[in-house]
This record gives C-alpha cells, structure tokens and sequence, in this order.
C-alpha cells in the first residue's frame, strides 16, 4: 500500500518513497547511484491527473536520460507545493495555478513541462443532495469537499461560485483529500458534495453514490466551465534552480515530453498496464482504465502550455483571490517552453 510523505516527516521521506517506488513495481531509480539527482513531490501519486509523473518512472524514461529522480507524495497540491518552497525537493508536479499565486507572495516558480490544458477535475454531488443542489449557483450554503484548503480544487470552486453569483462566504469548504477519504465523506454526509479526479470519481459513479455536476477532464469541458483552456497538471519548479541546473530540467523535460507523446499513441488499457495496481483504489483494472480513458483528452502531446491559458488562470484566480485581485502578475515568468521546444 502506497504511504503520502507528509512535509514535516521530510527527514526520512526519501527512504519511504523510494520503498514505495519498488512495492509498486517500479524502478528504483533513486538508488541507481547514478545520474543527476532529483526529489520531486506530487500533488498525489494516484491521482490520473498527474499520472505522467510515476509513468514516466515505470516506462523507464528517467533512468534512460541518466536522471535519478524519488518521485514523492502528499494528497494535496498545496502540500507539495510548501515542499518545493521549502527547498525540501527540487520539482512539485502539481497544478500550473500555484505559479501566479506563489508569485505575488514574492517566491519566483515556473512551469517547465506543462502536461495539461484542462484541469481534470469533476464536481460531484451526492446523491441525497442531488434535488438541491444541481448547478454551481446552488453552493450557497452548501459544504463541498477540496483536497486541501488553498488547494487548487478550492480556487477552482470558489471560482466556480463567485462566477454563478455566490460568494465565498457564503459556502463552506471541507478539506477531504482524495480517494477513499473523499468517498466517505460523501456518504457520511460531511459534504453535500465536491471536487476530485479520476480514479476516485470512476468509483463514486461505479458505486451509484453520486452524480456529475460540473465536469472538467476534456479541453471542452474547461471551456464551458471556466471560460477557456486551463493548464493545471505540470512540472514547476523554483526559477533559480532551473536557471542553475538546465542540463538537468532538460533530462526531465526530454522524459516527460517522451511520455505524453506515447500517452497519446497508446490506449487507456495499455496505460493502465504500466501502472501500479494499487492506483485502481480497489476498483479493479477495468474501472482504471476507464477513468484514464475519461480523463486522457486533458493532456498535451508536446508538455507546451496554452497560448492563452495563462490568461484564463489569471482571470479565474482574479476573480476570488484577494492576494491576486488588484496585483500585478508577470505570466511570462510563470513558465517556460525552453526545454519543451528543445525537447521536441
């Protein structure tokens, strides 16, 4: 069974992530005594959004570039994101969004492979709550379950209401994480509903113990709800350190970008092989496959960000975050194609 690495138990994180790297299955890069040496955490090793990250392991790609990364993980972005701030590790693979906002709190981050243009994310309801709450303008008085507070499910939810006329105030967010942690709280009642990500919505709705209300895994999706293409799932890291190691950002890039690009010549199955079984969270291989399948159309081909998707990121945050209402934001700072373009 997979353990989250919190970020106060850092001292002895590299030792369980590379002990849950081999019970997985996966190649123990992080003892190959080789190469270039990388930590990087994930916003949710499970997580179909950000499985590039611990596919790029199983097929190989790292070793091959002679980069030996611990893939680590906690079960929120936010969370992985106080690592990288930290210095903890050298690379969050979490949502793009974190990048504006560390920003105008004076931390420079930058996207420098950019796996998604939609943000893969689904609002659930619950099944009791499904009469009286059956679009984004009935969150008021509502608890809706996030992965985190300050986690990029929160910003998209409280997006989601300021733009349907409901304040912030006016609803209440439950931090729940994801998986079963979500699900039980669905069915206890402690939300009436929430934002998640395949596999955990591939369960709720296998299991009949809720409904789709707003559904965001496909570049149209994204449209419909937030107004454009939402680049969320990447790898970013600290600028400085990009700046100072682009020989290895280049070996990680040339890595991801070699995995989205057989992502998209392979199908959901094929995918769901090459993955640790435990990711299924005990829905089996077939209900696996299919959320990758739901959740595929959100990725690039190339790890190249959306012409104007850091605008519709800028817009969105603008709209509730009072940190981002009134700031300047730099977007051109907030990413990078340097090692993408060169990649390709």
């Amino acid at each position: 069974m997979r353990t989250s690495l919190r970020v106060p138990a850092l001292a002895v994180a590299g030792v369980l992530a590379l002990t849950s790297l081999t019970a997985c299955g996966g190649k123990d890069s992080g003892s190959a005594g080789k190469g270039d040496q990388v930590k990087i955490m994930v916003g949710g090793l499970d997580k179909v959004i950000y499985l590039p990250a611990m596919l790029t392991e199983r097929l190989g790609y790292f070793e091959d570039e002679g980069v030996s990364v611990q893939l680590l993980t906690e079960p929120a972005g936010v969370q992985a994101e106080t690592a990288l701030v930290s210095g903890d590790v050298q690379g969050t693979v979490g949502f793009y969004d974190h990048t504006l906002d560390l920003q105008v709190k004076g931390k420079q981050v930058e996207s420098v492979v950019q796996f998604s243009q939609a943000p893969g994310e689904v609002e659930i309801v619950s099944n009791q709550a499904a009469d009286t709450l059956k679009s984004a303008k009935d969150f008021k008085g509502k608890k809706l379950g996030v992965t985190g507070i300050g986690s990029s499910t929160d910003f998209l939810t409280k997006y989601l209401a300021v733009s349907n006329g409901v304040r912030t105030s006016e609803f209440s967010p439950v931090a729940v994480g994801a998986g079963q942690t979500f699900i039980s709280a669905l069915q206890q009642g402690s939300i009436q509903g929430g934002m998640t990500t395949d596999p955990t919505v591939a369960t709720i709705l296998d299991k009949k113990l809720g409904k789709v209300l707003i559904d965001m895994r496909t570049p149209e999706g994204s449209k419909e709800a937030l107004g454009g293409l939402y680049p969320s799932s990447s790898l970013y890291m600290q600028t400085e350190w990009v700046n100072s190691h682009k020989e290895t950002v280049q070996k990680l890039a040339n890595a991801f970008v070699r995995t989205l690009k057989w992502m998209s010549t392979h199908s959901a199955d094929e995918i769901a092989e090459k993955m640790p079984a435990d990711y299924a969270q005990g829905g089996g291989k077939a209900l696996y496959a299919q959320a990758i399948k739901s959740t595929l159309p959100m990725f690039t081909t190339d790890g190249v960000m959306p012409a104007d998707g850091p605008a519709t990121v800028e817009r969105v945050l603008k709209a509730f975050n009072p940190n981002l209402k009134d700031a300047k934001v730099d977007l051109a700072k907030t990413y990078t194609t340097e090692f993408v373009d060169k990649a390709k």
